[in-house]
């Protein structure tokens, strides 16, 4: 197997990402470099300093989870017809728009887990949950084209990453066992174990599983999204979301979490796609006297709901995630709650 070695920064102490494309594991290796003799004692206190700055590489997998919201047995909400219909001797999904998908569109139950070099178990924490678009793929398009788990390495955020796999490679917005009572909760218990194995101590399982959760949903990430606020069973734990050109519908249930949720964040940035339902929840809470800016400015307060729109002569969906009100949005929203700082 061929090793590829990507230098990311050259000091004393040197960074190396060593990749496993065959098993899609990454990690960062941290070693010294060759120390001069009258740099021993200063090198001495670098590493003694290390210890408290958390852990010394990140570590990225994709891991096949059972409570994932795929595959999915169950009833889609509102109409009574079984998500899985047998006709013609196929087994098929039918979307909202009628547009049949196989099965197999429904049966991937990976997850893209990342803990940041840098992430301290000691420090508060949150973890991000990303919920991809229509026609994604994690490796392909969350973790490579979208950048996403570098964007956690990249903010100053305690924080780590969850991204499920929705329908795979796929123009549809289910949010499969995510519909069901406590579904994401079920799923977040499950995301505590396996997080605890990916940062190597069993004994953090117990604090993964109190982390505070924001939720980043990109375009058709907006069903999902609104499933967990309805069913999703975790309260209060849930801090913050996040749209990225993602407000498609579901503006009522929008609405009712950030009525109920004042101590929560709320960010929406968007392009022309769904401009026309950003302004409408922005005067549906202006209505209900709620404070709403056009803009982040400094940090991320209990309470605070934006509505970020984009350059009309900038108009990339496809390149959202990575390039909206600023380069990495994610990583911006995430270094605006000074309380998660690692």
């Amino acid at each position: 197997m061929q090793v590829d070695w990507r230098p990311l920064a050259t000091a004393t102490l040197c960074t190396f990402i060593y990749l496993q494309p065959s098993a899609g594991i990454a990690q960062e290796r941290a070693f010294a470099s060759v120390e001069r003799p009258n740099d021993i004692v200063t090198g001495a206190i670098a590493r003694s300093n290390a210890a408290n700055l958390g852990i010394k590489q990140s570590r990225t997998d994709v891991v096949e989870f059972l409570a994932g919201p795929f595959p999915y047995d169950g009833k889609v909400p509102g109409t009574g017809r079984p998500f899985i219909v047998d006709k013609d001797g196929k087994r098929l999904h039918y979307s909202a728009r009628g547009r049949a998908f196989s099965e197999s569109t429904f049966d991937d139950q990976r997850t893209l887990m990342h803990i940041p070099q840098g992430f301290n178990i000691k420090k508060p924490g949150v973890i991000v949950v990303f919920f991809h678009g229509h026609g994604a793929e994690l490796n392909r398009d969350v973790w490579r084209r979208q950048q996403v788990p570098a964007q956690i390495s990249k903010s100053y955020s305690n924080a780590v990453l969850l991204a499920p796999q929705f329908a795979l490679d796929a123009s549809d917005s289910s949010a499969g066992n995510f519909w069901q009572p406590n579904g994401f909760a079920r799923y977040l218990r499950e995301a505590a174990r396996n997080l605890a194995k990916l940062y190597g101590d069993p004994r953090t399982e117990q604090i993964f599983a109190k982390m505070p959760v924001v939720i980043v949903s990109y375009s058709g990430g907006y069903g999902p999204a609104a499933a967990v606020i309805k069913n999703g069973g975790i309260g209060k734990r849930l801090l913050g979301i996040v749209m990225l050109d993602s407000l498609y519908a579901e503006l009522d249930t929008f609405e009712n979490w950030i009525l109920s949720n004042r101590s929560g964040f709320f960010v929406s940035a968007y392009l022309s796609s769904t401009r026309r339902q950003n302004q409408e929840l922005k005067e549906m809470l202006r209505e209900k006297n709620i404070g709403v800016a056009d803009s982040l400015n400094g940090k991320i307060k209990s309470g605070t709901v934006a509505f970020i729109a984009g350059n009309p002569e900038e108009e990339r969906h496809r390149d959202f995630v990575t390039q909206a009100w600023t380069d990495g949005p994610i990583a911006d929203v995430l270094n605006r709650l000074p309380e998660y700082r690692r």
